[in-house]
């Protein structure tokens, strides 16, 4: 199993399967992802959803030149979780342009599905990302003048 750094090792995140097409990761049911009432907050199960799309984007692109972005998020919930473990899976669905489209699945401890849905992750290249840092920069400049 693998920990990444970052929001995904504050939610004990790890990967267990990494490919540029399939990214599958486990994530603990601790007290701090929980709701008031006990149950999973959704916004937990969506961060193990974009963090898997997000590893599986990070896998199928050069980083030397371009990074991944998520751009779109649609998840349904389905049933919650109290306790245990979720398991996070992401399959690269196809590819449009600089967009590729990821189906997201939370299964709970007994195969349950808890959420499915699909993140849109948008690649972005390097060259592109400074173009758009000096135009905020220019921008930035014109409006304090």
């Amino acid at each position: 199993m693998t920990k990444k750094p970052g929001f995904s090792s504050t939610l004990g995140i790890e990967y267990t399967e990494e490919s540029a097409t399939r990214v599958v990761a486990v994530m603990p049911i601790t007290p701090d992802i929980l709701q008031p009432f006990g149950f999973v907050h959704g916004g937990a199960t969506i961060a193990l959803l974009e963090s898997v799309a997000s590893v599986g984007a990070e896998a199928s692109v050069d980083l030397s030149r371009e990074r991944p972005f998520g751009i779109d998020v649609s998840v349904r919930h389905r049933k919650s979780g109290k306790s245990g473990m979720l398991t996070g899976v992401a399959e690269l669905d196809r590819t449009e342009g600089s967009k590729q489209f990821w189906s997201v699945v939370a299964y709970d401890d007994e195969g349950d599905v808890v959420s499915d849905g699909v993140i849109m992750t948008k690649i972005v290249s390097l060259e592109r990302l400074a173009e758009k840092e000096r135009a905020r920069k220019a921008a930035k400049r014109a409006g304090n003048s």
